[in-house]
């Protein structure tokens, strides 16, 4: 089996894979102070409570976009497996053309992303992977990618909010009753969440006129979710995309 790892900002995703099959993933909070060895206890707790045995593990492969996090990561796959993992960074195979000002700069989530995208859909696609930041990820219509928009994420604007406020909340991310908001909570809900989706409808328009062509979108991240559903097109979201476009760069570098 492979164990596939994606280090984000506010969540560790751990992944098991047996060919295209994903037989398990599971969240762990990502600790920019802890070592590999605590990491490898936390990482053999997790696989343990789900049944998993770590002896069938092998290969592994590594994403991040939090460099402090990274080296100790790769030290518990180390640790737990006798496996060096891959990791995701500049000079591996992508088989992905990067026609951006500097392709070593663009995050490792959103070329996996990107691999994902392009093998299950034809381009010209959209990609948007909603987490600690929302990230647009564009593939033009020869399957390049070729930049994209970066915004903050829904946690990240609420809590710039309140705490540029003296009299604002924190509020529970979920549906409005209404755009128009009866009360200071839900106009704050209707302003993070249809004030997001509104903001994504008009990104991605913009986007399709300057390409010149219709685009497919597809979204993936924990907050996708809940957001998608208040946008004015259909998109479907896929959880595993980042997953499957590791399996993939495995595959490519293995």
């Amino acid at each position: 089996m492979l164990l596939a790892v994606d280090v984000g900002n506010t969540n560790v995703v751990l992944g098991l894979m047996e060919g295209e099959e994903i037989r398990l993933v599971q969240r762990l909070a990502t600790d920019r102070n802890a070592t590999g060895y605590e990491y490898a206890l936390r990482i053999r707790d997790c696989l343990a409570l789900q049944g998993a045995d770590r002896a069938g593990i092998s290969g592994a492969i590594v994403s991040s976009v939090v460099p402090p996090v990274t080296a100790a990561v790769r030290e518990a796959i180390r640790l737990l497996t006798g496996a060096e993992p891959i990791v995701v960074r500049p000079g591996i195979r992508t088989d992905l053309n990067i026609l951006t000002d500097d392709p070593a700069a663009v995050g490792a989530d959103r070329i996996v992303d990107a691999v994902a995208a392009r093998a299950i859909l034809p381009p010209p696609v959209i990609i948007l992977d909603m987490g600690t930041a929302n990230t647009v990820s564009v593939l033009d219509a020869a399957g390049n990618f070729i930049g994209g928009v970066i915004m903050p994420g829904l946690r990240l604007s609420m809590d710039a909010l309140t705490r540029g406020t003296s009299l604002l909340p924190q509020v529970s991310l979920e549906h409005p009753r209404a755009v128009i908001g009866k009360n200071t909570v839900e106009g704050m809900k209707s302003g993070l969440l249809v004030g997001c989706a509104a903001t994504l409808d008009g990104i991605f328009d913009r986007i399709e006129a300057e390409l010149g062509a219709k685009c497919r979108v597809v979204a993936t991240g924990g907050m996708a979710a809940l957001v998608i559903p208040l946008c004015r097109r259909e998109i479907p979201y896929a959880p595993d995309l980042l997953l499957r476009g590791l399996g993939i760069l495995y595959e490519l570098n293995k």
